[in-house]
């Protein structure tokens, strides 16, 4: 896991008093560390790779290949889209794998879609969110859905917020939703997870294809991940006060800078907006080409 610089409401961060509604929004802003004056590119990759079974395989093949890593690994790599030939595309993989362990490790989420495994299953790269989860409550009484959002930019620039906010709009499209629900319902991966029937009778009770999505709306949870490279990690030789700071700042004016945009993009367009739950997700990186370029090498080493 990686170490949490920023875990906190929007509101206790937001430095325009007029923009509302800025309930249910949060930042978490995640670091890798260094070593011998290098950011560890191979510990970020290692994480990565850990967790692709999430994602590209189904539940029954993840469990079918229990015991067997490189077996796994091999077949998660056969299912990459590979994308990142399409310079607008590059590394989305790597972000949408990543986002399923922070969902795992830092929202306790069930990966209940395996979105990797759907999209190149149904020819479907355009569509659709780019993670789906259940969160369910410690004392397994209720539980929230989880449909995430995850780029790899060069930069946090406007032409990023913009880019991403755009997805973000799409993906509480109607249709959009409703087509999530019905994943997760055809599956019946949640058939196979620990949790009390009657509460997954609720959840499949409430995402059925004949209720209304305006009831889903205040368990809906955005989460969305930016992976960027930043200069600031680039040239760090450690993670040392300067660094953190340096960083702490920048996450907290792009937090900011963010909501700002995607309030006034879609509150006046999306029916109850301000009962949907927002989570920017942050995470700087010192190299992103020198990233893609060692996940695909190895990708395609598995894919023979």
């Amino acid at each position: 896991m990686f170490d949490v610089l920023i875990d906190i409401g929007f509101a206790e961060i937001c430095t325009n008093p007029d923009l509302a509604p800025i309930k249910n929004k949060s930042l978490l802003s995640l670091l890798n560390d260094f070593e011998e004056g290098q950011w560890r590119r191979e510990r970020f990759l290692a994480y990565v790779w850990d967790n692709i079974a999430e994602t590209a395989l189904s539940k029954k093949e993840r469990e079918s290949l229990l015991g067997a890593p490189l077996s796994s690994l091999k077949a998660s790599a056969k299912n990459l889209r590979l994308t990142d030939k399409d310079e607008r595309g590059k590394g989305s993989e790597i972000s949408e794998i990543l986002l399923y362990g922070i969902m795992k490790d830092y929202y306790h989420a069930l990966p209940v879609v395996p979105k990797i495994f759907h999209k190149q299953n149904t020819k479907d790269n355009a569509k659709g969110a780019d993670s789906v989860h259940i969160v369910l409550k410690d004392d397994m009484s209720d539980f929230s859905v989880w449909f995430g959002e995850a780029k790899f930019y060069k930069s946090l620039s406007n032409d990023a917020m913009d880019d991403i906010i755009e997805s973000v709009k799409n993906s509480l499209d109607k249709d959009k939703i409703k087509k999530e629900n019905s994943i997760i319902t055809d599956l019946r991966d949640l058939d196979g997870f620990e949790m009390p029937d009657e509460l997954r009778q609720k959840i499949y009770k409430l995402l059925d294809q004949d209720r209304s999505i305006d009831v889903i709306k205040p368990k809906l949870h955005i989460p969305i991940l930016l992976l960027h490279q930043c200069g600031k990690t680039k040239s760090a030789k450690g993670m040392d006060e300067n660094y953190i700071e340096k960083i702490k700042r920048k996450h907290i004016k792009k937090a900011n800078d963010y909501f700002a945009k995607q309030v006034d993009a879609l509150k006046d367009i999306v029916h109850k907006y301000e009962e949907i739950h927002f989570h920017l997700i942050l995470f700087p990186v010192a190299d992103k080409d020198a990233i893609v370029e060692e996940f695909l090498n190895l990708a395609a080493i598995y894919r023979k």
